[in-house]
């Protein structure tokens, strides 16, 4: 997930959270965010470092968007963990509502995306990849209200 919290918000002030880049699995991300299969998420603690942004706190709110950019739901921030990508348990990865059975195939899933031109972009680092010992932020959320459109 990323927290924007100098980029533009709602009417109401609250940061902006993107889940990955706009298309289908942004799209995938909040439908199921939205339906309440998704309920927990995990980012780089790099991706914080680089970004400069403060690791998120239990009771902080911000904006869901979806693709298009428009506010679809307002989530609450219920639990954070920092651990060792390799520290992560089946509970986090099935409550992520992508539909992996099993940490193997979360983790495959988001090594994937990790390991992306687009993340990579984003990091600034062109080789970048990840092991057992990179650092995670596992978040969990709660859905406080949805938007209208």
């Amino acid at each position: 997930m990323t927290t924007d919290a100098s980029g533009p918000a709602d009417a109401a002030g609250l940061p902006r959270t993107e889940f990955g880049f706009p298309g289908r699995l942004r799209d995938r991300l909040v439908a199921a965010s939205l339906d309440g299969s998704k309920t927990s998420t995990t980012a780089l603690a790099l991706g914080y470092e680089v970004e400069e942004e403060p690791l998120p706190q239990v009771g902080d709110r911000s904006v869901l968007v979806d693709s298009d950019d428009h506010p679809v739901a307002v989530l609450e921030v219920v639990h954070v963990r920092v651990v060792p990508l390799g520290k992560v348990d089946l509970s986090h990865a099935l409550d992520e509502g992508e539909g992996h059975q099993t940490v193997a195939q979360w983790r495959a899933g988001h090594e994937s995306f990790w390991h992306s031109p687009q993340m990579r972009a984003v990091l600034g680092d062109p080789d970048f990849t990840v092991d057992d010992a990179t650092r995670v932020v596992l978040e969990r959320f709660r859905v406080v209200a949805h938007l209208p459109d």
